[in-house]
Formats: C-alpha cells, sequence, structure tokens
C-alpha cells in the first residue's frame, strides 16, 4: 500500500508541474473590440508640415546674429516675455534666432548651425547647442500651441545655458468668456453647417461623423493662433451649453480642446497622450489644423475602444485556473515530500534492503539463528523457535516455488521473531538490521 502511495504521489507531482508550466504561456484579452486602424503611414513631407518658407546663407545668419540680439525671419511665430527672459539670462545676455516652422531638413540644420546664437527656435522648439527645453504639461502647452509662446522653454533653457538660478514658472493662461456677440457668431454657424472655421484658420473641412464619438456628431470650432498676452477665449464650456450633449471640438491654433459628454472622465488623458507624444513635431512642423484634428480624433477613438471613459469596463470570465495558480508550487512541493519521505522510511525499514532477493534474505536470517541458538534460553528461547519455524516454512515455500509475496511474508514474520530474540538476550548486534548490515546483496 505505501509502495503504491508512494508513486501515486510522484505521478501526481508530475502532472502538477507539467501543468504549470504550460499555463505559463497562456493570457486572457478581453476588450470591446479592435479600434479602427488608422491609415497607411504618410511619407515625410507629403502630410503639409511643410511651409515652404526659407532661411538665408549661413554666413548671412551668422552676420545677423552679431548684429542684433534677437534676430526673427520671415514667418517666425514664436513669442515670448522679454522681461523674463532677460532676467532669465542674466547678465550675460543672449542672442536668439528665430525661424519659421515647416523648414526642410537642411535648412533647420543650417538655423541650428549658427554657433554666435545662443538659442535657436524653430517654429515653437527652443534648442541650444546640443540641448532643447520642451514643455511637459498642459498650462504650457496651451501657451506654447495656442498662442506661440514659448517663455517658460525660453527662460529655463537661458537659465541654464548661463548658469544662472531657475527661471519662476509662468502663471497659467489666462481665459474669458465670449461676448454675446462672439457666441452668437459662434452658435449661428454651427447650427447650420455644424463648424465655425475663423479668418486665418487653416481647418477647410471636419469629418461630421467619427468613431471618436459614435452616435452622436461633434462641432468644430477651429480658431488660428492666437496673440500672446491675452485671454483666451474660452469658447467650450459656453457651447456644451448652447448645444447640451453634442461633442464640442474647439481649436487654437494646433491646441486642441475638448467639451461636452464624458469630457471629465477622459479629456485630460487625451490630451496628456496627445502632446506628451506629438508635441515635438508639433513645435517643429507647419501641420494644418486638419492634420492635427485627424491625429487628435485617432487618438480619442482610441483611448474609448481601450474603455477608459464612457463605458463600463468589459466583465471578465472566471479562471479557475488563474485563481488555482499560485497554489500549484505548493502541491508540487507537497506531493514531491511525500514520495521522499515514503522512499525513506522503505529503504529503513530492518533487515530490508532495496534488490534484495529471496535465496540471500533466507540464508542470512539463517545464519543469525544458528549464531544466536547456543545463547537463548526461557523467553528468548520461544522466540528464537517461532523464528525458527518462521524460517523452515519460508525454506519450503522458496523449495516449492510459491510467489515471492508469500515467502517474503514468513521472512518478516522470522526476521521480527529473531529481532525480539536478540532484544531478550540484550545483544543488539544480534538484532537483523545490525547483522545484516553490509551483508545482502
Amino acid at each position: 500500500m505505501a509502495d503504491r502511495l508512494r508513486w501515486i504521489l510522484l505521478a501526481a507531482a508530475g502532472a502538477v508541474l507539467v501543468t504549470f508550466l504550460l499555463v505559463q504561456q497562456q493570457s486572457t484579452s478581453v476588450s470591446y473590440g479592435q479600434a479602427p486602424a488608422n491609415g497607411d503611414p504618410i511619407p515625410e513631407g507629403s502630410a503639409g508640415e511643410l511651409s515652404g518658407a526659407t532661411v538665408p546663407p549661413a554666413e548671412q545668419l551668422t552676420a545677423m546674429v552679431k548684429a542684433a540680439p534677437v534676430v526673427r525671419l520671415p514667418g517666425a511665430i514664436a513669442t515670448w516675455d522679454e522681461k523674463a527672459v532677460q532676467a532669465a539670462a542674466g547678465s550675460a545676455g543672449a542672442r536668439i534666432l528665430v525661424a519659421p516652422p515647416g523648414l526642410p531638413k537642411d535648412a533647420r540644420a543650417r538655423v541650428k548651425d549658427v554657433e554666435d546664437a545662443t538659442v535657436q527656435v524653430i517654429g515653437t522648439e527652443v534648442t541650444g547647442g546640443a540641448l532643447q527645453a520642451s514643455a511637459d504639461r498642459a498650462s504650457e502647452w496651451v501657451r506654447q500651441f495656442a498662442t506661440g509662446d514659448v517663455t517658460e522653454s525660453l527662460t529655463t533653457l537661458v537659465a541654464h545655458l548661463n548658469h544662472q538660478p531657475d527661471a519662476p514658472d509662468q502663471p497659467a493662461l489666462a481665459r474669458r468668456d465670449p461676448t454675446a456677440a462672439e457666441l452668437a457668431e459662434v452658435t449661428a454657424q454651427l447650427r447650420g453647417t455644424g463648424r465655425f472655421i475663423a479668418p486665418g484658420a487653416t481647418l477647410k473641412d471636419a469629418p461630421a461623423t467619427t468613431a471618436a464619438f459614435p452616435g452622436a456628431q461633434p462641432l468644430y470650432v477651429a480658431l488660428p493662433q492666437q496673440p500672446a498676452g491675452q485671454p483666451l477665449v474660452h469658447f467650450g464650456p459656453a457651447l456644451a451649453k448652447e448645444f447640451p450633449g453634442r461633442p464640442i471640438v474647439a481649436m487654437y491654433g494646433q491646441w486642441v480642446e475638448y467639451d461636452g459628454p464624458s469630457a471629465a472622465a477622459f479629456a485630460d488623458i487625451a490630451t496628456a497622450s496627445f502632446y506628451g507624444q506629438f508635441a515635438d513635431r508639433l513645435s517643429t512642423y507647419a501641420y494644418p489644423q486638419r492634420n492635427v484634428l485627424g491625429a487628435w480624433l485617432n487618438r480619442v477613438t482610441a483611448i474609448r475602444y481601450a474603455g477608459l471613459f464612457d463605458r463600463p469596463l468589459p466583465y471578465t470570465p472566471f479562471d479557475p485556473l488563474r485563481v488555482a495558480l499560485p497554489a500549484l508550487p505548493w502541491l508540487f512541493a507537497a506531493c514531491a515530500v511525500g514520495f521522499l519521505v515514503l522512499s525513506a522510511r522503505r529503504v529503513g525499514r530492518p533487515g530490508r534492503a532495496t534488490g534484495t532477493g529471496v535465496p540471500a534474505r533466507l540464508a542470512g536470517l539463517t545464519a543469525l539463528a544458528v549464531e544466536i541458538s547456543g545463547l537463548t534460553d526461557g523467553a528468548s528461547a520461544a522466540a528464537l523457535t517461532r523464528g525458527i519455524t518462521q524460517l523452515t516454512a519460508a525454506r519450503e515455500a522458496f523449495t516449492g516455488k510459491l510467489p515471492d509475496k508469500h515467502v517474503h511474508g514468513l521472512l518478516d514474520a522470522a526476521e521480527s521473531d529473531l529481532d525480539t530474540t536478540a532484544g531478550l538476550l540484550g545483544r543488539p548486534e544480534y538484532r537483523p538490521a545490525e547483522f545484516l548490515q553490509g551483508r545482502l546483496a
């Protein structure tokens, strides 16, 4: 019975080990569905990001920078607070070269190679030597992409290059509600066409339906880059009251804002995700508003299909294997320990050795009986007599070719009687476990 249990435990340990190894490759993925795939990648220069602007030769740029502390090339859009930049630069000052966005690669390299310029600004990208200062929060991105204000990045970089203390953070961009006349103009066009495109905006069209807002027709407001240093007209909340339940998307230059259903749940996520990834390209190139809007809608679509807003998380079925998985190593260890304990007990049985045959065991126990026969008397003699009787029966069973199991049973009984005899004599060296040690092959 013990042998059978031992092998059962070994088989169980193997099965648990195999199961544990196999489930390591299993995984469960639950989603609402596959988000619509984006179009094929657009080759560089084919998305309207190059403005067609040019810059003078390197020698002329160098001469211009030597002649004036600030050089603005035609088409430049970046602005900043001059007092804040001067304070950040300290007594060393700074020479700033400002170029338009959307320059080709060779023109950008020509601007950045002007060594006499402390800082080069291309579009709203701010670099100086091998360093680049970039915005990393919404309060800075809205200034940069809605108004072209790069004060925060410029003061940070200039202070670092001139070994000055860090410049203080700029205050949040001021906002104001639209006037009654402004709101009336915008709402009139939205009711008619679903979009308002102000003079100077580059948005030519906008999708009436989009996977970003299924079942609803978004309303779009497109404005050009707004003047720096002035409050930004906050159209979103006012339009959300005029058009309850409708998604409101407002663009200020390259800055996109959302108001409407679920705004509190996902608008900040979309802003951080979108501008955190694309801010570098948007600051350098002159993408049309339609391209920026399309990329932003794709990001909102991806967020929606991830189930992050607007709907409850998908149902995850109960997986008993995953629940039981942490217990498998412990179950394997228990089976292995049980197998080892039973194996050790089997090896440690008195007078029994793995692989011991009937003839060797019979001969060994007979020799032991002869050895102690001259020492016995009284109770020990009776035990010895019983042992010899069992040995005789075992010899006859073996000669008669009876099953080994039966012969071993008789030998077990004889061994037990001989062990009792040695105990009564007080001679531990004649106990079968000691006497037969090393004698059985």
